[in-house]
């Protein structure tokens, strides 16, 4: 086994791993959400704030040392255009994914309070849950580009 397929493997890993807990939390959000039970919500939000920090977040770091090092052993140049396209579209994904994290911060607290005070959440948990929807499908979206890059290059 060789450190180029260890990277690779390591590389192809995190990308899953993004898109996986990506798509694994928003469907339990949306499950929540459409329960309309605020304890489910919260609890919800509690995991899925978890996951997004640890598992997504891990592998958005993880990429691109692991894309640096593929890129300098096998010699691809970054002015390659699946390469660009790429980097813009990880770069999108990524920009995406902040706010997103910061707002499961919001609607776990948002909600924590609303279980607390035996109240359904309220609106700005509701805008803020659409939104971070928007901003992660999108995000989700611009991954799986990137993937697909990823495996069709020339």
């Amino acid at each position: 086994m060789t450190v180029y397929f260890v990277l690779k493997f390591l590389h192809v890993l995190g990308a899953v791993v993004i898109l996986g807990t990506g798509g694994g939390i928003a469907f339990m959000m949306l499950q929540a959400h459409r329960s309309g039970d605020g304890a489910f919500i919260a609890a919800t939000a509690n995991s899925s704030l978890a996951a997004t920090a640890l598992l997504t977040g891990g592998a958005m770091v993880l990429q691109p040392f692991t894309g640096g090092l593929l890129m300098e052993m096998s010699s691809t140049s970054a002015a390659e255009p699946w390469m660009i396209a790429s980097l813009i579209l990880y770069a999108l994904a990524s920009l995406l994914w902040l706010p997103v994290l910061f707002m499961q911060i919001e609607i776990r607290t948002i909600t924590r309070t609303a279980v607390a005070d035996r109240a359904p959440p309220p609106p700005r948990y509701h805008a803020l849950f659409r939104r971070s929807l928007v901003l992660g499908t999108l995000g989700f979206g611009a991954m799986l580009a990137t993937l697909w890059l990823m495996i069709a290059k020339p």
